[in-house]
């Protein structure tokens, strides 16, 4: 299975959104991510489904949206016909998990739950068999550039056991810190899909970039 790169336009210029999209899709980006953020849940505002539909007009990519939103539920349907492809919700703002990943399904989304650094991984146990993506910040949610923690990778590792215990065809996400340093580290850890910003928007050429983030994977022997 080949390990996905997501691009998480939270590190793009935002003033040319459009032409980072399109440069991220040729240099061979799996999916474009979206941080959403709505000074609630973490203290930073980003954007809201109006760039998912605005995008989505210029690039045929999966469309990988990660609510870090209070009250998730509320959001849901417009970001599914915004164009999101894979919906992702905060544990820790969802008061009823189940009934928005059933939501989220119904409305023709995958469906994917995320948790916090220092949220402990049972806490996703009772939908692990209903969602189709798990993300695991692997920094303290809210903004770009930070570095990743080293401590979440054995949780990686731990949830990877845990998806293939329960028979969960859930992928495993990363958010936070990945570079060509840490994104090895990740997926020997058992993380199928890589977000990466700032080593893929802040470092010139995304091309470049690309290749520099896929060749560092390139020979991890995985064991998953």
């Amino acid at each position: 299975m080949r390990v996905k790169i997501a691009a998480s336009i939270l590190s793009a210029d935002y003033g040319h959104l459009a032409s980072e999209v399109e440069a991220a899709e040729e240099a061979g980006a799996d999916m474009i991510h979206f941080d959403v953020m709505d000074g609630r849940f973490v203290p930073n505002i980003t954007f809201g489904h109006g760039v998912v539909d605005a995008l989505r007009k210029v690039c045929s990519l999966p469309f990988h949206v990660h609510l870090m939103v209070a009250d998730p539920e509320r959001q849901v349907k417009n970001f599914v016909s915004a164009g999101a492809d894979v919906l992702v919700f905060h544990l820790e703002a969802s008061k009823k998990p189940s009934s928005t990943v059933r939501l989220i399904k119904r409305l023709g989304a995958d469906a994917g739950v995320s948790l916090n650094p220092s949220t402990d991984l049972k806490r996703a146990r009772g939908v692990l068999g209903e969602i189709d993506d798990l993300l695991l910040m692997t920094v303290r949610p809210g903004s770009a550039g930070q570095k990743l923690i080293p401590s979440v990778l054995a949780k990686v590792r731990d949830a990877r056991k845990a998806i293939l215990s329960c028979g969960s065809g859930a992928s495993i996400t990363v958010d936070g810190g990945i570079n060509p340093e840490t994104a090895p580290l990740a997926v020997e850890a058992g993380a199928s899909t890589l977000v990466a910003g700032s080593a893929i928007f802040s470092r010139g050429s995304v091309k470049r970039a690309m290749r520099d983030l896929r060749r560092s994977i390139s020979r991890i022997n995985r064991t998953w």
